[in-house]
Parts: C-alpha cells; structure tokens; sequence
C-alpha cells in the first residue's frame, strides 16, 4: 500500500519526500527542514481546491502542492516524539509516509481541513515506528496499551508519581487516569523500564570483561549425548519389530492391541473377537509381554558385552 501511494505522488513532491529517509545527521536534517520552509502554507479555500482536483481528477500538481504544504506539520508532531529513542530523521520520514496515506484516503466533501485529517494519520505511522522499533519483542499489542505506552509519562507527571517502580495503588490511579486496565500498565510500565541488551555487551568495566552471552548457561543438551540417546531408541524400535514378529500370530495382535495401541483395546472386545474369556486373553497377554521383554534384554545384554570385548 505505501509502494502503491509513494508511485502515485509526481516527481516534485516525492522529491520533497524522501530525501528525509536519507537525513541521518543534523546538516543533512537541517538542510530538509530549510528546504520545506519554502512551501507556502495554503489557506482553507486552496486545500479543497488542490484537494478536490486531486479526488476528482487526479491532478498530480495539486497533489504536489497539497502534500509539500504540510511536511512542515509532520516535523513539527515528528518532534514532539524524538525522547523515544529513535533518530528525527526516520520519525519525519514515518511521518511522511503517513501524510501520503492521508491524500490518498481524504475526502474534502466532508468539510474537514486536510491538516486535521492528515494528522492522524501522521501519528499513526509514527507510533507504529516506534513500537516496532522500541524493543525485539512486539511491544504495544492493543489499543490499550498502546494509550499506555504514549501517555504513561504524561499520567505520571499528572498524578504527581515520580517513581520508576509502580506501586498497586499508584498503577491504579494511573489506570483510572487513562481509562484502562490495571494489567495493562503493569505489562507496559515493566517494558519499558527493561529495555533489550546485547548479547555482546560486556558485564562490568574491566576490559577484559566477558560479554553477556559468554555469561549465559548453556541449557542445551550435548550432542554426543543426544546422539546417545538417538541410537539407544533406534536399537531399541529395531528389537522390538524383530522379536515382535518372533511372537505367534494371536499372541502379537493381542499384545500389540492391549499394549500398543492408544486407547488399549479391552478385554471384553478382544474375548468376543477370538472366541476366548477375558482372564484368557488376560493370560496371553502377560505370556506374550514376557516373552518379548525376556528376547529383547538378552540381545540387548549380549550386544552391550560383545561392545565391551571389542572395547578391551
């Protein structure tokens, strides 16, 4: 959708647009913003002109004028959120990409200026950068917590709460100052104060200092173990189809169904079946089950003596 909108725009205002995604250090920042300064802010009368030309017959120059009077606008809101952790530079350009969604969506007939509607979608694109951008984990999942997320300062400061560790009846004055759940400010609150750490960030000062992943217990389990183990399963599936097969026929279905199979089939089911009593189908049962028990531990024994002579 944002491709589709940016290819939409004609070559004056996307020119005015995207340099602002390669503004990474303040000459670059400070030359965009002296560059927009001279777009003219347009009066209410030229915005639904520019902007009913652009609805209904899709003129490229009043687009083009229509978008470039308001990129002053999304600097002015992309500073408003520059304590976040993120460079102006790529706020101004969520931000421009937010005021395009906005042409493309306005409709003038309703008698709304553009700057008012466009600011919503400015901010939109806005918090959506932040949020993606303030932690690896996807912070800010409902519209609650996404209240919380750019409001919890404010509140603080309103309620008069200084502390960085919330108290229960300081989260819940919080929650009722911003109409929401008592979990949700704890979720957000707790996120906000843990922000992500490298794993390659040495833990304390000294130089020789190892980094946190070198710290890190390693949990996982050691591949000639489980290489071990991998065997020790294979050996034992391979014993049990060949003295399985060892078994008389009735003997490996009935043992096969009472202790194989999920759910085991009951004796009553299996009586009908072959014609016998329960306490019959019982007893082939535990004979067929020790026979197969007793094969596979003297092959599984001799194999395990035959390793160790080859070992000595």
């Amino acid at each position: 959708m944002k491709k589709q909108i940016k290819t939409t725009l004609p070559s004056n205002a996307s020119n005015a647009i995207i340099p602002s995604y390669g503004y990474g250090d303040d000459i670059g920042l400070t030359k965009y913003m002296s560059e927009i300064q001279k777009f003219p802010i347009l009066s209410a009368e030229q915005e639904y002109e520019y902007a009913t030309k652009w609805v209904k017959e899709h003129d490229n120059i009043a687009a083009e004028k229509l978008v470039a009077s308001h990129l002053r606008l999304v600097v002015s809101v992309a500073y408003d959120f520059k304590n976040y952790g993120l460079p102006v530079s790529d706020l101004i350009a969520s931000g421009n990409m937010g005021l395009m969604q906005a042409l493309q969506k306005f409709d003038p007939e309703r008698g709304f200026r553009f700057s008012t509607y466009a600011m919503f979608w400015i901010k939109a694109e806005i918090y959506e950068t932040i949020l993606n951008n303030w932690s690896i984990v996807k912070l800010g999942t409902s519209a609650n917590q996404k209240r919380v997320f750019f409001n919890l300062t404010r509140a603080k400061r309103a309620l008069g709460i200084i502390d960085n560790s919330l108290s229960d009846e300081q989260t819940k004055q919080i929650a009722d100052y911003l109409s929401v759940s008592q979990s949700d400010v704890e979720n957000v609150s707790t996120r906000m104060s843990a922000r992500d750490v490298s794993l390659n960030a040495p833990v304390g000062t000294d130089s020789d200092a190892k980094d946190v992943l070198s710290n890190m217990v390693d949990t996982r389990v050691n591949i000639e173990d489980n290489l071990e183990q991998l065997e020790f399963k294979r050996r034992g599936y391979a014993l049990l189809r060949k003295h399985l097969d060892e078994l008389p026929e009735r003997d490996r279905e009935i043992l096969k169904a009472r202790r194989l199979s999920s759910p085991a089939t009951t004796l009553e089911t299996l009586s009908k079946k072959y014609n016998i009593s329960r306490e019959r189908v019982r007893q082939i049962e535990e004979r067929a089950f020790d026979k197969l028990k007793n094969a596979i531990l003297n092959e599984s024994g001799n194999n395990t003596k035959l390793i160790q002579n080859k070992k000595s």
